[in-house]
């Protein structure tokens, strides 16, 4: 049997095909369009498993542009992929953090992954992985040095979570001979109070899994720790997470 998992991100397109033993796995900027974006991802994982899509016995699309797939047996919120994902890739996740593209999700789970409650902020980009492309760009640098650049630096405490607002503190801040590590080591502090303060609403329990793009940033997750007081893991396939969660689900639709 052979089910398929595609995570359409604002930002990032993940696919994977998963035999029972395997995933197969496949990764690609989104772009201007959700549904070339996530042909493209599908018929590279399809070319790197060695199988064509007529032997996938089920497919699940999950992700923002998850409605745009019509090649998709079913979709998912990614709410739901997202735990299933977590729970999978580190048994015992009972919470998981997951900060996308545009939005940023605090999920509690039982142990199978399946969602018991969930928290979100969707209502601007503060805290996302768009927010620290555009406070990257203002800074000069490219989004994947921000870790590296604030490592060991003293925090900078930003006054706004606001996109537009941030981007002009910023800017500002290095007008007046700030370093740039300083500034980002206080970004990274900002978005990890925002986060611990959802978490911390739903009540923090023990084992946090953090999901997504931002969880490769060191910074960010160090500040999580230290906010929430408990260890923050960081899966090795934390992008995938989504996309295996859906392929997960699909195989369980397709034993039914």
């Amino acid at each position: 049997m052979l089910v398929a998992g595609i995570d359409i991100g604002s930002m990032s397109t993940k696919a994977v095909i998963f035999n029972g033993q395997r995933f197969y796995k496949a990764i690609s900027p989104t772009g201007w369009s959700p549904r070339q974006a996530a042909s493209q991802v599908y018929s590279q994982v399809l070319s790197r498993s060695g199988f064509n899509q007529k032997q996938i016995d089920y497919a699940v699309a999950t992700g923002y542009g998850r409605v745009s797939i019509d090649f998709a047996d079913r979709v998912v919120t990614e709410i739901t992929c997202h735990a299933r994902g977590a729970a999978f890739l580190l048994p015992g996740t009972d919470m998981v953090i997951d900060i996308g593209g545009q939005d940023s999700k605090v999920i509690r789970t039982n142990a199978q992954g399946q969602v018991l409650d969930f928290a979100m902020n969707d209502k601007c980009a503060a805290g996302t992985g768009r927010f620290l492309q555009v406070i990257a760009a203002a800074l000069g640098v490219d989004v994947s040095d921000l870790a590296a650049l604030s490592s060991g630096q003293a925090p900078i405490t930003l006054n706004s979570m606001c996109t537009v607002f941030a981007e002009s503190e910023v800017i500002g801040l290095l007008s007046q001979g700030k370093e740039k590590g300083e500034i980002i080591a206080g970004l990274h502090q900002s978005i990890a109070r925002r986060i611990a303060g959802m978490a911390q609403r739903m009540g923090v329990l023990n084992k946090v899994t953090f999901t997504g793009g931002v969880a490769r940033n060191e910074g960010v997750r160090a500040g999580l720790e230290e906010q929430l007081g408990v260890p923050v893991l960081v899966p090795d396939d934390c992008q995938f997470a989504g996309a295996i969660g859906a392929a997960l689900l699909a195989w369980d639709s397709s034993e039914k």
